[in-house]
């Protein structure tokens, strides 16, 4: 009788709880647009039966014959399971068009709008999938990022009961685990913006160039809430990628590393291998010996202002402890400003450990042509 009065009573808006017996299908996703009207319903919870912490809970109680089976029903902004598989989908994209670095900057710039001062969701910005939406993808900031979009829409599109928000940050450190980085401790459940409207204000990113590096890099992030080691650790993601100057104003247009690709060619990367997640970054800014290789004034200060110096200089000289400072970084990065549902979030099987940084990683090995758009 309890059992049924809890039932009687849980009705969440945002999630249709399935019968004992039937669960409900799920809406398929494949007729939204790209870029989705405000007017549609831009965030699913997700209901399933597995175990989960009080409060969101709900015991149903189905009598077969004379036998009395229970469950936990729990409603989530998305589903563990779809989770999983779209990881599974994301990898194969990675072997197919090593589209890691633009993947990694898509997560990062959803999270990176996060002001600690603000604490209304979702004025206060950050990860909650706002990045969808056209109004925001045309901040100078988010150049090229329309192309990671059209990447992972048939992955959203095979997976309805996973939000954009979730899906943008399991894409990045995923790509960061698939380039050789350290695994990241992540976790899931993230509320989804549901128009344009509630994107954030343009501004809110750092610059490459700034009048004083050091400050600009500290004024943005210690708003997110970061310090300095967090912005050296989180600016090592650069060994990844290159930077176009038709996109950004920065960068050659080619070099020796990029004239070739992979993907479309061109572009100046901040390391050789600069598909390869490693601590290069600081060897080569250290060095500053190969004028193919690019160094913004954002990234020179990191060995020039003392108090950056020393994550620096250990990180140049310590890949593991780089690998364990950025696994840290990042997944504080992917949690800022997100509303969680429910609220201690969700974990896939393998990421149950969310205290806990691995920085075990995978080799890294390079296809022969790829087709990433960084």
């Amino acid at each position: 009788m309890m059992a049924e009065r809890l039932a009687a009573s849980f009705s969440p808006s945002s999630c249709i709880l399935p019968a004992a017996s039937k669960r409900t299908a799920q809406p398929s996703s494949a007729a939204l647009s790209f870029l989705p009207s405000p007017r549609r319903l831009q965030s699913t919870s997700s209901c399933s039966l597995r175990p989960v912490p009080s409060p969101l809970r709900l015991f149903q109680t189905a009598a077969i014959g004379s036998r009395r089976t229970s469950s936990v029903v729990v409603c989530a902004a998305s589903d563990p399971a779809q989770l999983r598989s779209a990881r599974e989908d994301i990898k194969e994209l990675l072997k197919t068009t090593f589209c890691h670095p633009i993947l990694v900057r898509l997560g990062w710039h959803d999270a990176g709008t996060y002001d600690k001062n603000i604490a209304e969701w979702p004025k206060r910005g950050g990860a909650n999938g706002s990045l969808r939406f056209e109004i925001e993808l045309k901040h100078a900031a988010n150049a090229g990022l329309v192309n990671a979009l059209k990447l992972l829409q048939s992955i959203k599109d095979k997976y309805s009961s996973i939000t954009y928000a979730d899906l943008f940050q399991l894409a990045s450190a995923t790509a960061i685990e698939e380039a050789g980085g350290p695994k990241i401790p992540m976790k899931y459940g993230r509320v989804d913006v549901s128009g344009p409207e509630q994107c954030p204000e343009e501004g809110r990113l750092p610059d490459a160039g700034p009048a004083s590096p050091a400050g600009h890099l500290r004024n943005v992030f210690y708003r997110m809430g970061l310090d300095d080691k967090g912005i050296v650790a989180l600016s090592g993601a650069h060994t990844l990628g290159r930077s176009r100057p038709e996109r950004s104003g920065w960068g050659k247009a080619e070099t020796k590393y990029t004239k070739d690709g992979p993907g479309a060619p061109g572009g100046q990367s901040w390391t050789v291998q600069w598909l390869k997640f490693d601590n290069s970054y600081f060897r080569d800014i250290k060095q500053g010996k190969d004028e193919d290789l690019l160094i913004l004034p954002t990234d020179a200060v990191l060995f020039e202002d003392s108090h950056f110096k020393v994550y620096a200089e250990k990180y140049a000289e310590d890949e593991d402890a780089f690998f364990k400072d950025y696994a840290e970084a990042h997944a504080k990065l992917s949690n800022l400003g997100a509303k969680f549902n429910p609220p201690e979030g969700i974990s896939m099987n393998d990421d149950d450990d969310s205290n806990k940084t691995v920085t075990t990683r995978k080799p890294f090995v390079a296809a022969a042509s790829h087709s990433d758009e960084d």
